[in-house]
Formats: C-alpha cells, sequence, structure tokens
C-alpha cells in the first residue's frame, strides 16, 4: 500500500500491531485522527501516556488498579471467604458483568502454556499459594474460573496439586462455557450459571 506521507505510514504501522486491527483499518483511524481537531487527537494521545506511566496493579490480586489496593479488594460489600482465579482482567471485568459473583479474585496473568514457554513461574501462582496460606482461617473456597482450554485445565491441574493439603475447598466454574473457547468472549447469561453452577475439581 503506497502512503501520501512516511508519518501516516508509520502511524498505521503501529496502530495495525493492535489486535484485530489490519492495516485498512488502521489507516482509516488514522485518516479520522488527522481530520479530528487536533486537541482532540491530543487528548488520546495524552490519555495513552497516562494508561502507560501510570497504571498499577493490585498488591493483593493483582488485577489493574488505580490505588495499591484495587476497589474490589478494598470493598467491605466483598465475601472475603471465597477467591476466583482468572487469567487476566479480561475474565474479570467479564464475572463481574454477571452480577452473580461477589467474592475476591486473583488475576494469574495467563496460563500455563509451555508450548509458549510460559511455566507456573511466569504466572502469579506463587503469589496465590502464599495469599491463600496467609489467609486460611479466612479463605473456605478457591474456584478456579479459567477458560476450558488445554492449557487453562493444565493450570487449573497444577493449582490444586499445589493446594490439596490444604483444608480448602477448590471448585471449578461448570462447563457452560464452550470448550476452546474463552471467558470474554462468553455472554452474560452463560458465564454466570457457570459460576453460580460450579462443581469441585476432580
Amino acid at each position: 500500500m503506497e502512503y501520501p506521507s512516511k508519518l501516516i505510514e508509520e502511524a498505521v504501522t503501529q496502530i495495525a500491531r493492535l489486535p484485530g486491527i489490519g492495516k485498512k483499518t488502521a489507516l482509516r483511524l488514522v485518516l479520522h485522527l488527522i481530520r479530528e481537531k487536533e486537541e482532540n487527537t491530543f487528548r488520546l494521545t495524552e490519555a495513552l501516556n497516562r494508561l502507560r506511566s501510570g497504571i498499577r496493579y493490585c498488591r493483593q490480586c493483582h488485577n489493574i488498579s488505580d490505588a495499591e489496593v484495587c476497589t474490589i479488594c478494598s470493598s467491605g460489600r466483598r465475601d472475603r471467604s471465597i477467591i476466583c482465579v482468572v487469567e487476566n482482567t479480561n475474565d474479570v471485568m467479564a464475572i463481574e458483568n454477571t452480577a452473580q459473583y461477589t467474592g475476591l479474585y486473583h488475576v494469574l496473568g495467563g496460563v500455563i502454556s509451555p508450548m509458549n514457554g510460559i511455566g507456573p513461574t511466569d504466572l502469579k501462582i506463587e503469589a496465590l499459594i502464599s495469599r491463600v496460606n496467609e489467609a486460611q482461617s479466612e479463605v473456605k473456597e478457591l474456584i478456579l474460573a479459567l477458560s476450558p482450554t488445554m492449557e487453562g485445565d493444565t493450570t487449573s491441574f497444577y493449582i490444586h496439586r499445589r493446594l490439596k493439603e490444604l483444608p480448602i475447598k477448590v471448585s471449578v466454574i461448570a462447563r457452560g462455557i464452550p470448550v476452546g473457547g474463552d471467558l470474554e468472549y462468553a455472554d452474560e447469561i452463560t458465564l454466570g450459571r457457570s459460576i453460580l453452577g460450579r462443581t469441585l475439581f476432580n
């Protein structure tokens, strides 16, 4: 594709690196930004700069947060006896949208995937084990809400094996989610029923 400007080409190349955006869509976005008022474009770039420099992760659950402890972990209305283990922030948002779950979360930051060079030490699994150990008297159940893929199942099995000596109930969400699917793409009703119909991990 020929571009009338090297600046446009560079912007298209960078925007096309975003997931789900090809070069044609990136070009449309770039041309839209050029047509926009200058201050609108600058507001976007300033928001992105603040995002990258100011983003934080909750020290308890590792979810994206504006503060040291996220609003979910600091809320007095959450059930602290249950921790729902998820892969990423998208999954927290998906489960929260169901309005069916009132416990806490733990974000692993991915799943075990030897093919992609991701092992247990690359994830927040040790932080989860420490968290459960420190709050044994408080935490009664751990829900493994990982996507039902081979990698998700491997991660669930690893966590279950690490926790089997502790007096804590370990459950998995019911398989209302299609095998091979991702939580973030599930509808709220299916995901909500999966949380409510969770089963013990075996």
